[in-house]
């Protein structure tokens, strides 16, 4: 298993937007954890393998929808880890509890997320370990989030208003891909192979969401609404339904297209990529209903 390091978080741009060469659909897609370029000092920092770190991206989720710039939709990209900074949460969720220094008073300490280790600079990974060795500066968090997340949420804002001055309306897909274990429902139902979260649609028109639904079930897979993964904050920030913004998350469960204890693709890889490029392409057929939602 190959992890990229970079010598500085400079040393590669924080995101990539792939983009058409036209817009042609009020679509835009955006993967904020499966960036997988680690800093050389971040690996240093922490107490936990090169795995251990990597178990908390959407590992391969841009790629598994490469093909949005191919049918008319920009793609954007996280290439810094969901480790080392987290994209879909507010900008200053922190901990602090993981810093030398006192935190500013306008800092969130108090979410949920943050509780469970979760923040904007999260305390652990995914399967619960401690990511750091010591603690942290708050300078060192401002860094970071002035360099990473900032970026992403730029970029967001300005293809939202580009698509929707283009459009009349926008949809924004939040790829994500959720673990083979723990993603059974809130009622303990049988675990879906696609989960789709409109935060209760409060984040997108119901027939937008149903119209996603529909084409993810034409692909021959379970999926849920809201069950067990509702939206985090970019879909919950940024579905504005009456400005015309729709948001929709999507999760892919890992089995069906990754080895999750080796963090490599499975043969099955291409064909999951086929689906969410016929899932691309059913929303390129169906922009009319898109752009009248």
């Amino acid at each position: 298993m190959d992890v990229p390091v970079a010598s500085s978080i400079a040393a590669q741009p924080p995101i990539v937007v792939l983009r058409p060469t036209q817009q042609t659909i009020p679509v835009i897609f955006a993967s904020p954890h499966s960036g997988r370029t680690y800093p050389d000092e971040f690996l240093a920092a922490t107490r936990l393998d090169p795995l251990g770190l990597r178990r908390s991206e959407d590992s391969f989720v841009d790629d598994l929808f490469a093909a949005a710039p191919e049918h008319g939709a920009p793609l954007l990209s996280a290439t810094f880890p969901r480790a080392y900074c987290d994209a879909n949460r507010e900008p200053w969720e922190l901990d602090p509890a993981m810093f030398a220094d006192a935190l500013p008073p306008w800092v969130n300490t108090t979410s949920a997320r943050v509780g469970a280790g979760l923040g904007t600079i999260a305390r652990v990974v995914a399967s619960g370990e401690a990511i750091y060795r010591t603690k942290l500066s708050f300078a060192e968090a401002e860094r970071r989030i002035r360099t990473c997340w900032q970026p992403f949420h730029d970029t967001l804002v300005e293809l939202i208003a580009a698509t929707r001055a283009e459009f009349g309306v926008c949809l924004l897909i939040d790829c994500h891909s959720m673990p083979s274990h723990g993603h059974g429902t809130r009622s303990g139902g049988k675990p879906a192979a696609f989960v789709i979260g409109d935060a209760h649609g409060t984040a997108c028109a119901p027939r937008t969401a149903r119209l996603a639904e529909s084409l993810l079930s034409e692909l021959g897979h379970s999926v849920r609404r809201n069950d067990p993964y509702a939206g985090g904050y970019i879909t919950r920030h940024y579905g504005r339904p009456r400005e015309r913004v729709h948001a929709l998350q999507i999760e892919i469960a890992r089995e069906l297209y990754m080895d999750e204890g080796r963090i490599e693709r499975l043969p099955g890889f291409a064909a999951v990529q086929a689906a969410m490029t016929r899932f691309i392409e059913g929303l390129a057929r169906n922009a009319q209903t898109l752009i009248g939602g």
